[in-house]
């Protein structure tokens, strides 16, 4: 016997496909608390490393007999040593994750949203950090909404299907992970869009993102709706009168917060008349397809994040608070932690501060934590 490797789109494929995976977690009990692997089909035991160190003895009896265990750590190197400690205890069929839960963090699943004149949508999971982002393509042409800053994953793809990608879009300016929006416009000489309201204190060079301008990408028509709420330029998309892109205003099980930039008294009136006036006017058959997701159980089809807008008004909390009182109270005293160093990766999004590669991983560790509770 020996210890497997389980790479992160292996997980990703199980978790989606709901099959059985029982993960053994060796990192400290906080950091297991405050983020994990999770799905419907998955177990997990958390046992820090340290406990493990002088043997496995203790935990054999705790461990499934004939399911798949993966060994999960931050990085790799301690799940390793767990790993071979159990396949040597006689231990069957357990894998490791390569990279760890950093990896975990960064891979990014495409799926196929729906077909457009000339081409089609896609939706890109990161489905260990919970972010939404999404490439349009039609006649060879491309555009990247909300991309994460893991570009290679959206260059690779457009070579692979012949795409020239054209122009990339931040809904908003993010504060749980790093736009990778500008570097990917650039690599591929071509425009970066953000709101203007989200950017007075941007040092880069940008493209106003605005209500008004109808945006055309081969045969697909995108058209910018103003909807302040979650930041004071959140923007979302009607891509071709069938689908609706709501950045971080509107998720599938929740809403967006109004408090990331310290402004949550000023934004709650904005964020409750994009969703209960601005959203509730458009054509209820739209499919709402936003940029986070907080919850396993919100991955359908082949790990697709989408509901109708219509039935989002009938089944989700969000947005069936009657009184205005009510919902100032809900948004602003129902919130979950800050995400992970977000006034940091706000700045880098500005462009105020460069963080190097490795920074940027550990500052976009931690699960999403962009909607009201």
């Amino acid at each position: 016997m020996s210890l497997n490797k389980m790479h992160a789109n292996e997980v990703a494929s199980k978790i989606i496909n709901k099959k059985d995976l029982f993960i053994l977690d060796v990192r400290n009990e906080d950091a297991y608390a405050d983020w994990k692997i999770e799905g419907k089909s998955v177990t997990s035991m958390n046992v820090p490393y340290f406990d493990l160190i002088d043997g496995v003895e203790d935990i054999l009896e705790k461990l499934p007999k004939e399911k798949e265990i993966l060994v999960v750590c931050a990085k790799e190197g301690s799940s390793i040593f767990v790993g071979e400690e159990l396949v040597e205890a006689g231990v069957q069929n357990v894998s490791y994750l390569p990279g760890g839960m950093k990896a975990w963090s960064e891979y990014l699943e495409p799926v196929k949203v729906g077909d457009l004149p000339g081409g089609a949508l896609y939706q890109f999971v990161r489905i260990g950090k919970g972010c939404l982002s999404y490439l349009v393509e039609s006649n060879g042409e491309a555009v990247v909404i909300d991309a994460n800053r893991m570009i290679e994953n959206y260059t690779s793809f457009a070579e692979n299907k012949g795409l020239n990608i054209k122009a990339t879009f931040d809904t908003h300016l993010h504060a749980d992970h790093i736009s990778g929006g500008k570097e990917l416009a650039d690599q591929m000489n071509g425009t970066y869009y953000l709101p203007e309201e989200d950017a007075g204190e941007v040092t880069f060079d940008y493209n106003p993102l605005k209500e008004g301008d109808v945006y055309t990408i081969g045969e697909v028509k995108l058209e910018p709706i103003y909807s302040p709420g979650h930041t004071i330029g959140s923007t979302s998309f009607i891509i071709q009168d069938q689908f609706l892109l709501t950045g971080d205003i509107l998720f599938v099980q929740s809403i967006g917060r109004p408090d990331l930039a310290g402004k949550a008294e000023d934004w709650v009136l904005d964020l409750r008349t994009t969703l209960y006036d601005r959203y509730k006017e458009m054509a209820g058959e739209l499919t709402v397809l936003p940029a986070h997701f907080s919850k396993v159980e919100e991955l359908g089809e082949n790990g697709l994040v989408s509901a109708q807008l219509n039935e989002l008004y009938r089944v989700n909390d969000g947005l069936n608070v009657d009184k205005e009182e009510d919902f100032r109270k809900m948004v602003t005293e129902n919130l979950p932690p800050q995400p992970n160093a977000y006034q940091e990766i706000r700045e880098t999004n500005m462009g105020k501060i460069s963080p190097d590669e490795e920074t940027q991983r550990e500052m976009e560790v931690g699960p999403n934590r962009c909607a009201v509770n």
